[in-house]
């Protein structure tokens, strides 16, 4: 299953900071460089942020709240970020290794309208990957 692409919506330029560490580069990036620091915009969701930038995330439903393959942790920067609606809270709960932090990262939709209340930080857990996925076209 395919993401759609960001293209797809509104979203705002990309001003917010976001630090994704990746406990399993190689998987999801094909490299061994574990911190990628990239830029997000309003209305994007975080999921869409990391494959727009070559971070691979898991979603076998396509993001679209179905499953809980893109759960990661947001370490910094929830207040940047749309609250979890009811059904992302509902998916979280099937996903390994809850946390406080824990979100999905196809539901997880930035909605600062700029920089000046920091950044968000995102850790993609190493367990957090399909063995038999899709290769992306």
């Amino acid at each position: 299953m395919h993401l759609k692409r960001s293209d797809d919506h509104h979203h705002g330029p990309p001003i917010i900071p976001i630090t994704f560490h990746l406990e399993d580069p190689e998987g999801l990036t094909g490299t061994t460089q574990k911190e990628w620091k990239v830029m997000g915009g309003e209305g994007e969701s975080l999921l869409e942020v990391a494959i727009d930038n070559g971070i691979n995330i898991e979603h076998a439903c396509g993001g679209v709240c179905a499953c809980s393959t893109c759960h990661v942790y947001v370490e910094r920067g929830m207040d940047l970020v749309a609250e979890a609606s009811e059904a992302e809270e509902d998916r979280v709960e099937e996903a390994p290794a809850i946390r406080r932090d824990s979100r999905l990262a196809c539901q997880c939709e930035i909605t600062a309208k700029d920089a000046s209340r920091g950044g968000i930080v995102v850790r993609v857990p190493a367990w957090n990957r399909n063995a038999v996925k899709e290769i992306p076209h």
